[in-house]
């Protein structure tokens, strides 16, 4: 048989150390599919991970780079079936890891005129991938296959290429050693970046100079952990930490702040307020108010991403590298500071702040404070779990309540902020990794939205895994509560029951139809039992949770504007307001006794 373009495009991805595809089938990418076939025949295939969804495939990859550094990979057919990547592949593209998407098309020889799914799709991709190329021959897809690749690994972006069909099922060509062609060919290898002598030396006299040292980390700063707490230490800094920068330091280190900004902590927020010199570190971190105000702070930011470099906050000296090499030859040209109270000071706000946290979390609710679930939680998850967490209201006590240890990875839909990659980045996570455990944080509303349908992919896949430890916990609280706290606060309305009240769903329920565990918890006494159940399961395990809706999830500073906003809703008639009044007020009385004694 004929070698066809789509057996050459799938070897050249195996030559590129493509292992994994999250797809869906559909007959504008069959010639791809069939090249997979006939590849697995042969012993030299690649996994394909069936989703129920193209969106879920596109969160997979990207889950899948985040937590591996690897290219993530997705597939879908072309026109419905393209246009259903786009919110994943912008997650990747927001939150800088490499992804490559592979679309179907209608044959080229349609092309233009108005076919049965036939889209621009190289127009529709055009803003989420820095390169994006339709295949017109055969010849071409060796080029385009190695650009593509190369792209997103070295610039940590999306790449797409759109297959027609007719191409896919065209006899291979190898471009010709004449004019009219060109001959690529596969590998990348990542250089070490690091700033100028003299730009290390402007910022080391700007970080020794300071008294008050804040550091500020996000993903970026991954890999450089060692060097990051050694830096903190010479300069007796306070560590921040922006949302995707969570797992790069364990939360045991006692000059570890938290997160920062409307999901942080009250330290991290003192941190920026009181600080006289900022350390940036692989971080895009966007909220100005969470910042120090311009000319408290001089500042020094690192990035390897030259296009983030001073784009937060005015810094005096951008270091353009990466962070562990960077911070590296940054240390023999700082100098430890012998004034230790800044960091002390900090070490004792921050323990402060996580017993205030415990005292929150055991707060009373109806039925269940859903701050004590993830609390709960905490202590008992082994040191190598990978924990995702969907983007509602459930995120603030992801930030907040859960402690990092050494070892353990965590992420979510970070500058995208979208709901229902939760469940879709815990089965990548798993895939990439599993003999370790692996836990869900998901809102009902986006469990609801996309992530019931990916327990069946679960189902599909899970006695696969090594390690059968896998749990999705569902906050039920009846109502799509981070929106329903942004119209209070930052808009001073009332709840709005019409947008806001979902169905009332059993999950757990819905979960043991497939035949994976089911756990449904309304007594907060028994949340530390249903995590252990789970922990020791023989299956993929949901565990639901009745929790309450209002239970205030707290910026670490309420402004005057929020503490308006909320007033002006309760004044508006919102019915839960009474109630949720107190609470706060009881939660604010316990903060500040404990952070003025």
């Amino acid at each position: 048989m004929a070698r066809m373009s789509s057996d050459f495009f799938v070897q050249r991805l195996k030559d590129w150390g493509v292992s994994r595809i999250y797809g869906y089938s559909g007959d504008g990418i069959n010639g791809v599919l069939g090249a997979l076939q006939r590849a697995e025949k042969e012993g030299s295939g690649i996994e394909f991970i069936q989703v129920r969804h193209e969106e879920m495939a596109a969160f997979m990859a990207t889950a899948h780079a985040k937590f591996t550094g690897e290219l993530g990979v997705c597939l879908s057919t072309g026109g419905p079936g393209a246009t259903h990547l786009i919110t994943g592949l912008y997650d990747a593209k927001l939150d800088h890891v490499p992804v490559l998407a592979i679309a179907g098309q209608a044959e080229s020889t349609v092309r233009g005129a108005s076919y049965q799914q036939e889209l621009n799709l190289d127009r529709l991709f055009a803003d989420v991938a820095a390169y994006v190329q339709e295949a017109s021959a055969p010849a071409q897809v060796r080029h385009v296959t190695d650009r593509a690749i190369r792209i997103a690994v070295a610039g940590n972006a999306v790449s797409t290429i759109v297959l027609p069909k007719d191409i896919q099922d065209t006899k291979y060509e190898e471009p010709g050693q004449a004019h009219g062609f060109t001959r690529s060919g596969t590998g990348y290898a990542h250089p070490i970046v690091v700033p100028q002598p003299a730009d290390l030396a402007r910022a080391a006299e700007v970080l020794n100079a300071g008294a008050k040292v804040a550091i500020l980390i996000g993903a970026g700063a991954r890999g450089a952990s060692a060097v990051v707490t050694e830096v903190a230490d010479l300069l007796g800094a306070g560590v921040a930490k922006a949302l995707l920068g969570k797992d790069v330091l364990p939360d045991d280190l006692p000059f570890v702040t938290g997160a920062i900004g409307l999901l942080g902590t009250k330290p991290s927020s003192d941190l920026m307020r009181e600080c006289d010199t900022l350390l940036l570190i692989g971080t895009g971190f966007p909220w100005a108010e969470f910042l120090p105000k311009d000319g408290q702070a001089r500042a020094v930011q690192v990035d390897i991403d030259a296009s983030m470099l001073g784009l937060r906050y005015p810094v005096e000296v951008n270091l353009h590298g990466d962070a562990a090499e960077t911070l590296k030859a940054l240390i023999p040209l700082l100098q430890r500071k012998d004034d230790r109270s800044w960091r002390e000071g900090i070490e004792k706000a921050t323990a402060q702040w996580w017993q205030t946290l415990e005292e929150r979390a055991m707060a009373e609710a109806k039925p269940v404070n859903p701050q004590r679930v993830v609390w709960e939680m905490s202590p008992r998850l082994p040191a190598d779990a990978i924990v995702t967490s969907d983007s509602g209201s459930c995120a603030n006590w992801y930030a907040r309540d859960y402690r990092v240890k050494v070892g353990q990875r965590a992420s979510l839909s970070g500058g995208l902020a979208s709901m229902g990659a939760a469940v879709p980045y815990a089965i990548a996570a798993k895939f990439a990794y599993p003999d370790r455990p692996v836990v869900a944080l998901v809102g009902d509303g986006a469990m609801q939205m996309n992530n019931l349908a990916e327990l069946i992919t679960v189902q599909k896949y899970w006695k696969q895994w090594r390690d059968p430890r896998f749990i999705v916990c569902v906050f039920n609280n009846g109502d799509l509560n981070e929106v329903t706290w942004e119209q209070r606060v930052m808009e001073g309305n009332p709840r709005f029951p019409t947008t806001q009240d979902i169905p009332d769903v059993p999950y757990a329920r819905f979960a043991e139809l497939p035949g994976l565990g089911g756990i449904y918890v309304d007594d907060p006494s028994a949340l530390g039992p249903a995590w252990e159940v789970a922990l020791s399961a023989d299956r993929p395990t949901l565990i639901e949770v009745k929790t309450d809706p209002e239970v205030v999830p707290f910026p670490p500073q309420l402004t005057l504007e929020q503490a308006k906003g909320l007033m002006s809703s309760m004044v508006m008639g919102d019915k839960g307001l009474g109630t949720m009044i107190a609470d706060t007020a009881r939660q604010l009385l316990v903060t500040n006794a404990r952070f003025s004694g």
